[in-house]
C-alpha cells in the first residue's frame, strides 16, 4: 500500500485546515426553506436560509411533493436503466416537450444534473474542425465539457465583447468550421447578467452559435420566468439548465435546441447514453414546478422585491456589494478566512450563509453569497441585516 500518496493527502488536508479553509457541512433537519432547522437531534438550530439556490420557493412546495408522492405509487421509486434500453416512460418526453415549450425551442432532453447536461453537449457537436469560445467565468461544468470536446479552445475575459470579438476574428481566421460562444446566461458568483444582445450580434456576424447555461436563471428571470434570452428579447441556439434550482430544488437538468442537435445528442452524449433516467417522481414533481412556474408571477415579484430591499440594506450599512438586480447579492470581503469567520459568527445569530473562495472564486475576491427567496418576507430581511452589521464587527 503507497502510504506516501495517503500522506500527501493528509498534508494537504491540514494545510487546508491551517488557512481556515475547509468546506464544513452543515445537517439540515428540516425540508429546505426560507428558514430552515440545521443539526443533529438534540442539537439543532432554526435558522434564517440565505444560500439556497430555491430562488421560487419550491422545493418543499405541497404540489411538488404531493406529485412526487403520487408517482411513487404508480410507477415505482426507480429506473435501473438508462433511457435507450428500458429507462423511457410517457413522463419523461412529456416533461421533454414541456420544457422545449416552455422555453421556446424545437426540443428537449433530459440529463441527470446540468453539470451532466453540460459535460455532454459539446463534444457530440463539435470536432477538431471547429471553435468554442468560451467566458472565463463560466461554470465549471462548461469548462469540463470543453476539455472533453476536440474543438479548439478560446477564452475570453468575463462579458469583454471586445476580446469576444478578437476571439471570434482569430478563430475564424484560423478556418474553423463552426464557431460556438459559450458563456452562463447568469454568472453564479456575481450574480451578472451575460451581455447577451451583444453576444448574440458578434455571432449573426461572425455566423456563430450560442449556447447558454441558464440554470440561475430559468424559472424567474424574463417573462414567465423564461430565462436570460427571454429576458433579452434574444434567440441561442442552445439552452442547458436545470431542475435543481428554481424548478423544484431536486436534480436533473437539460438541453433544449433544435431538433437535430436533440437527436444527435440522444445518440452520441455520452452522460445521456450512460447514466440512469430521472427517477418518475423527481420527473413528476418538475412537471408540477413547470405548472407553478407558468402562474408565479407573485412569486418572482416577491423574488425581486426581496432582492431590491436586501440589496438596498447592505449598501446603507455600508457592505461592498456587487452592482446588479438578481436574487444573488456578494458581499465582498476580499479574505478567505474572514468570509469563513463572519459565515460561522452569522450562523450563531441565526442566518445561515456560506462563505466562497479560491478556487470557487479568483484569489482575493472572497465573499459572502446571499441568495433570496420569494418565501422571505421584509422582517426576515431585516433581522438578517441586523446580523450581518453584528458580524462585521465581531469579527472585524
Amino acid at each position: 500500500m503507497p502510504e506516501t500518496f495517503y500522506t500527501q493527502l493528509a498534508t494537504t488536508l491540514d494545510d487546508i485546515e491551517a488557512k481556515g479553509l475547509t468546506k464544513r457541512e452543515r445537517l439540515l433537519a428540516s425540508p429546505q426553506g426560507g428558514r430552515i432547522t440545521v443539526g443533529t437531534p438534540g442539537e439543532t438550530r432554526k435558522v434564517l436560509n440565505m444560500c439556497a439556490n430555491n430562488y421560487l420557493g419550491l422545493a418543499a412546495h405541497p404540489a411538488l411533493v404531493a406529485a412526487a408522492r403520487e408517482s411513487l405509487d404508480q410507477r415505482g421509486y426507480g429506473m435501473a436503466s438508462v433511457r435507450f434500453i428500458c429507462g423511457t416512460m410517457d413522463i419523461h418526453r412529456t416533461l421533454e416537450e414541456r420544457l422545449s415549450r416552455f422555453l421556446g425551442h424545437d426540443d428537449a432532453l433530459l440529463y441527470t444534473s446540468c453539470f451532466d447536461a453540460n459535460g455532454g453537449v459539446f463534444e457530440p457537436l463539435l470536432d477538431e474542425k471547429d471553435a468554442i469560445i468560451s467566458d472565463a467565468l463560466n461554470h465549471a461544468s462548461i469548462i469540463d465539457g470543453i476539455r472533453l470536446c476536440k474543438a479548439k479552445r478560446y477564452v475570453y475575459a468575463n462579458s469583454d465583447m471586445t476580446q469576444l470579438r478578437e476571439r471570434l476574428q482569430e478563430a475564424r481566421g484560423k478556418g474553423a468550421r463552426t464557431i460556438m460562444i459559450a458563456t452562463d446566461g447568469v454568472f453564479s458568483m456575481d450574480g451578472y447578467l451575460a451581455r447577451l444582445p451583444e453576444i448574440s450580434a458578434l455571432a449573426r456576424e461572425f455566423d456563430a452559435l450560442v449556447m447558454v447555461d441558464d440554470s440561475h436563471a430559468t424559472g424567474f428571470v424574463g417573462p414567465k420566468g423564461k430565462g436570460t434570452p427571454a429576458h433579452f428579447g434574444v434567440e441561442v441556439d442552445i439552452l442547458t439548465g436545470t431542475l435543481g434550482k428554481a424548478l423544484g430544488g431536486a436534480v436533473g437538468g437539460y438541453v433544449a435546441a433544435r431538433k437535430p442537435v436533440i437527436d444527435l445528442l440522444r445518440q452520441r452524449s455520452r452522460p445521456y447514453l450512460f447514466s440512469n433516467s430521472l427517477p418518475p417522481a423527481v420527473v413528476c414533481a418538475a412537471l408540477a414546478a413547470l405548472d407553478l412556474v407558468e402562474q408565479g408571477d407573485d412569486l418572482r415579484r416577491n423574488l425581486f422585491s426581496n432582492a431590491a430591499h436586501w440589496r438596498n440594506g447592505l449598501e446603507r450599512l455600508g457592505f461592498d456589494v456587487l452592482p446588479g438586480e438578481h436574487p444573488i447579492i456578494p458581499v465582498m470581503l476580499g479574505d478567505a478566512a474572514l468570509s469563513q469567520r463572519m459565515a460561522a459568527d452569522l450562523y450563531t445569530r441565526g442566518v445561515y450563509v456560506s462563505g466562497f473562495f479560491y478556487p470557487v472564486v479568483a484569489m482575493g475576491k472572497a465573499r459572502i453569497r446571499t441568495q433570496m427567496n420569494a418565501l422571505h418576507t421584509h422582517a426576515d430581511l431585516d433581522f438578517a441585516l441586523d446580523a450581518f452589521d453584528a458580524a462585521r464587527r465581531a469579527v472585524a
